[in-house]
C-alpha cells in the first residue's frame, strides 16, 4: 500500500539474533568497565566503537551546544570557487606510509562549511589527535592579509585508494558538511549522497533537522587490509549517536554501518539509512519542461531516476522519480524491509550527452538493512526545483512508532555503490516510463479533462521468452483514485521485452497513485511498477 501527502520543503548492535533493530533502555548501552575492546586487565584500555557510544551518551545527558566558533572574516566570506582553489597537499596526506593503501585528505573551513570537526587517528589503540595547520594546504590564488589561526579546525574529510588504477589514489569516501557523505566504486563518479541521520524530513511543518558529525576517529589498518574503519560522534538538538563505518573498496563498494543512537527527546519522524539525490528531468517529465524553464540540448538530468525497495514479501517495487509542481511526499508501507535505495537505471550515454558531468557513470546506493528493522516505511520526499544544481530528493526508512529519549536504539546496514540495479530483480524490470495524453496517435480530437496514458517499457527476466507472444502475457494496472479506462500490451523488440500502457481518468485537481504489473498465469514477470499522479500536473 502506498500513502500520499502534500508537504512544504522542509541496527544495530549485535545484542540478539532475533532482531537486529533495537530499543533499549539506555543504561543497557554503557560499555563494561574492564575487558570491553579486548585488552589485558591492567593494560591501558584500546579505543574503539564502545567509547563512542559512552561519549554519544554521556553527550546526550547534556543540553545542545549549538555554537558555532566564529570564522576568520577572510574565511567567512569565500565564495565556492575560491574555498575550492584551497586544497589539500596529497604529500602530507594521514595514514599515508602507514594506513596501507589508504591515504586521508582534510577539507578547510570557509565558504558553506564553518563548523569545525575534530579528527583522530587510532594506533594500537591510542587516539591521537591532527591538528590544524596551515602547511597541510595549497591556497592556489585564494590569499589572506592575515596568518590563520592554528586552532581553526576542518570541515571534513575524504579517503583515498586505488580504487580504478594500481598506482592511482583515486577519492574512495568523503565526509563534508552535517552528516553528509559520499562514495564510490570503480568507474563511478559522484552524484547522490547519504547521510548519517534525518529527522524532519516529511514534516508538514517544513522544520528539517540537520544532524552532523563533531568528531571523527581512523583506526590506522594493516598494511594490506580490505578495509577502512572509522568512527564519528552525530550531535543534534534531538539525538546524539555513535557511528562505525568499515569501507570495503571494490568494484561495487561497500560501507557496513553500525549505529546507536541516545534520543533527548521524542522524535516523531526520524529517517534511518537516509540518501540524497537530484531529479531535475527525466523522460517520464518531459511535458514539465516549460514549467522548469527547460531550455538544453540535454533530454534528462538527474543523478537518480528512481526508487527501488524489496519488501518482506519479496515484492519489488519501481517508483521512477519526479520534479513536481509542488512538493509531495510518499509513503510506502514497509515493514521488516529488505532493500530500499535510490538508483540511476539508464546509464546511456545518449540519454544525457554530458561530457563534464558525467550522468550516465553516477552511483545507485542500496540499503541493506542487517537483521529486522520492524515496522515502518519507506519516506520518498521530492521538492519541486528549477536547477540541476539542488538535492530535490530524499529517501530514508522511518520506524512507525516514535523514538523516546531515554532509551537508545542501535541497528544496522549495509550500503553498496552500483551501476547495474537490474540484476538484483529476479523478474522483469522497469526499462522506462512514458505518460503522454490519452488518446490515438493523430487524434484531433481531445482529451477528455483529467485523463491521461502511462507507458511503461518491462524487460529482463523471462520476458524475452515471452516478447513474441504478448497474448499470453497479461497487464494488471490499478489505481487507488480514479478508474482505469482502457489498456494494452505490445512486443517490444528494441528492449527484447514488452510495452504495457493504460489510460486513466481522474478528476481534474485529485492525486491518484497507478501500480502496474505483467503476470503470466498466477506468476508475476515483473517487479511492480508505481507512480503518482496529480491531473494538475499539465
Amino acid at each position: 500500500m502506498v500513502q500520499t501527502t502534500l508537504t512544504r520543503r522542509s541496527l544495530v548492535s549485535l545484542l540478539g539474533a532475533a532482531t537486529a533493530f533495537q530499543i533499549l533502555p539506555a543504561a543497557a548501552q554503557t560499555p563494561a568497565a574492564a575487558g570491553q575492546n579486548g585488552q589485558i586487565p591492567g593494560m591501558p584500555a584500546k579505543f574503539g566503537y564502545d567509547d563512542v557510544v559512552k561519549r554519544a551518551q554521556d553527550l546526550s545527558s547534556a543540553p545542545f551546544d549549538a555554537t558555532i566558533p566564529p570564522l576568520p572574516p577572510a574565511l567567512e566570506k569565500l565564495d565556492f570557487d575560491a574555498w575550492r582553489d584551497i586544497r589539500f597537499r596529497p604529500e602530507k596526506a594521514l595514514l599515508a606510509g602507514s594506513g596501507g593503501q589508504f591515504q586521508v585528505q582534510t577539507f578547510h573551513l570557509g565558504h558553506l562549511y564553518k563548523r569545525p570537526v575534530t579528527i583522530n587517528t587510532i594506533r594500537d589503540g591510542i587516539v591521537t589527535p591532527i591538528p590544524y595547520s596551515a602547511s597541510l594546504f595549497d591556497y592556489g590564488k585564494t590569499k589572506f592579509d592575515k596568518p590563520l589561526p592554528v586552532n581553526l579546525g576542518f570541515a571534513g574529510f575524504r579517503v583515498h585508494y586505488p580504487l580504478n588504477m594500481p598506482k592511482v589514489w583515486d577519492e574512495l569516501i568523503s565526509f563534508l558538511g552535517a552528516s553528509y557523505f559520499r562514495f564510490l566504486g570503480r568507474d563511478q563518479q559522484y552524484g547522490l549522497s547519504a547521510r548519517g541521520l534525518g529527522i524532519g524530513t516529511g514534516l508538514l511543518d517544513g522544520h528539517e533537522e540537520f544532524p552532523f558529525f563533531r568528531e571523527f576517529w581512523f583506526d590506522t589498518p594493516e598494511a594490506n587490509a580490505d578495509r577502512l574503519t572509522l568512527y564519528a560522534l552525530l550531535d543534534s538538538p534531538s539525538t546524539t549517536g555513535a557511528y562505525r563505518f568499515d569501507v570495503y573498496p571494490s568494484n561495487e563498494t561497500a560501507v557496513d554501518i553500525n549505529v546507536t543512537l541516545f534520543p533527548r527527546k521524542q522524535i516523531v519522524n526520524i529517517g534511518l539509512a537516509p540518501l540524497t539525490s537530484m531529479f531535475f528531468v527525466g523522460e517520464n517529465d518531459r511535458h514539465l519542461n516549460d514549467r522548469n524553464r527547460y531550455d538544453d540540448y540535454r533530454e534528462e538530468l538527474h543523478d537518480s531516476d528512481g526508487l527501488l525497495i524489496h519488501s518482506s514479501t519479496g515484492e519489488w517495487i519501481w517508483r521512477p522519480l519526479q520534479n513536481p509542481q509542488i512538493q509531495q511526499v510518499s509513503y510506502f508501507d514497509a515493514n521488516n524491509v529488505r532493500g530500499f535505495g535510490l538508483m540511476q537505471r539508464d546509464r546511456s550515454f545518449n540519454t544525457y550527452q554530458d561530457l563534464e558531468l558525467a550522468y550516465q557513470s553516477r552511483p545507485s546506493y542500496w540499503i541493506e538493512p542487517h537483521g529486522d528493522w520492524g515496522d515502518g516505511r519507506v519516506e520518498l520526499v521530492e521538492l519541486s526545483t528549477n536547477s540541476e544544481t539542488a538535492d530535490n530528493i530524499i529517501a530514508s526508512w522511518i520506524p512507525n512508532a516514535p523514538v523516546e529519549p531515554g532509551k537508545a536504539l542501535t541497528y544496522s546496514y549495509k550500503i553498496t555503490a552500483m551501476l547495474d540495479d537490474k540484476r538484483m530483480v529476479p523478474g522483469g524490470h522497469t526499462e522506462h516510463t512514458f505518460t503522454a495524453p490519452a488518446r490515438a496517435l493523430g487524434s484531433k480530437d481531445p482529451p477528455t479533462p483529467g485523463s491521461r496514458r502511462f507507458l511503461i517499457d518491462f524487460a529482463g527476466g523471462d520476458l524475452d521468452y515471452f516478447s513474441k507472444t504478448p497474448e499470453m502475457v497479461e497487464l494488471v494496472p490499478s489505481t487507488t483514485n480514479g478508474t482505469v479506462t482502457g489498456s494494452f500490451l505490445v512486443s517490444n523488440p528494441q528492449i527484447n521485452g514488452l510495452r504495457a500502457a493504460f489510460d486513466i481518468d481522474l478528476p481534474v485537481g485529485e492525486t491518484t497513485v497507478v501500480r502496474a504489473f505483467l503476470r503470466s498465469g498466477n506468476r508475476a514477470l515483473t517487479e511492480t511498477w508505481t507512480y503518482r499522479w496529480t491531473v494538475d500536473q499539465l
